[in-house]
């Protein structure tokens, strides 16, 4: 009653998004457009947009004790920053910017399963003539795919959550870069009903002279 009276909305407020490197939802970066249109003949993408504006902000915590944060453009694309003991820059390990390459709905639990023992972990994958190794594995013979909680913040104040199952690949370029791969099985409960697929990405490293963050 107080709070109508004088004007204050009493509704909880809305989760917020994380923020690091000057990157939040609603914000927008700018790639080195000189650097990138030298690297990008060797890459599987093609004509990345040079500006890219943050639709969605994803927030994974990893079992290694760090945190995955993604940033979702408005170009089909995330970029995702890699952090370790803590949620500011000095913590940051790894940057890299993604592309969606193919999503492919998954519509039985027999895929599913296959999908999660046979595809998404393989020694190596290919893609467009191109061959990626593994990057991360197991000590036994078998290396099983990574397993990921994913909670999303959109614009609208929708949040979401999503299970991932993560294996990463890296083919060489010139100039000792590289080129990712990221093979994910995604699960995710819509309503009464589980929505499953398999999305592929591809990316390459980004370091702090190739992108300059919009204030």
């Amino acid at each position: 009653m107080f709070g109508k009276l004088f004007g204050k909305d009493n509704k909880p407020s809305k989760p917020k998004a994380p923020e690091v490197m000057g990157l939040y939802l609603g914000g927008s970066f700018e790639l080195d457009s000189l650097k990138l249109s030298l690297l990008e003949p060797e890459l599987v993408i093609e004509a990345a947009a040079r500006s890219q504006l943050i639709q969605a902000v994803g927030h994974a915590p990893l079992d290694s004790g760090g945190d995955l944060l993604r940033f979702y453009t408005d170009d089909d694309a995330f970029l995702q920053v890699v952090l370790d003991g803590g949620m500011s820059e000095n913590h940051i390990t790894d940057v890299k910017l993604w592309h969606f390459y193919e999503t492919k709905t998954i519509g039985s639990d027999s895929q599913w399963q296959d999908c999660l023992n046979n595809i998404i972990s393989q020694p190596t994958y290919s893609l467009e003539g191109h061959t990626y190794t593994r990057v991360w594995e197991a000590v036994g013979d078998v290396s099983p795919p990574v397993a990921v909680t994913e909670t999303t913040y959109e614009e609208d104040g929708d949040v979401s959550t999503t299970d991932q199952f993560i294996m990463l690949y890296e083919r060489p370029l010139d100039n000792d870069r590289t080129e990712s791969l990221l093979v994910v099985g995604e699960e995710k409960v819509v309503g009464n009903n589980l929505d499953r697929c398999l999305v592929i990405s591809t990316g390459f490293d980004i370091q702090p002279a190739d992108i300059q963050i919009n204030g």
